[in-house]
């Protein structure tokens, strides 16, 4: 799997290949090769990176935390919020 390298992506397209990537994982990982699925791992990778790079304060759902996990089967709703909120 190959493509534009990560950073000379503008956001609107990172987004756009990481959907795409997310989209056909789990084919990937059914039907593909061993070729295919360390190609696609790679890639996905590289851009889950630069995303993470781009975004360091990204909001974070509290019910994706390990507390918010444990807290899960109380019935709460939890949305994201930035760090420090």
């Amino acid at each position: 799997m190959t493509g534009v390298e990560p950073g000379r992506l503008d956001d609107q397209q990172l987004m756009k290949e990481l959907e795409t990537i997310h989209r056909t994982r789990h084919d990937t990982l059914l039907y593909g090769s061993n070729d295919a699925l360390r190609a696609h791992n790679e890639r996905m990778a590289q851009l889950e990176g630069e995303y993470l790079r781009r975004n360091p304060s990204r909001p974070v759902a509290a019910g994706r935390t390990r507390e918010g996990a444990r807290e899960r089967g109380s019935g709460e709703c939890s949305t994201p919020t930035a760090p420090g909120t």
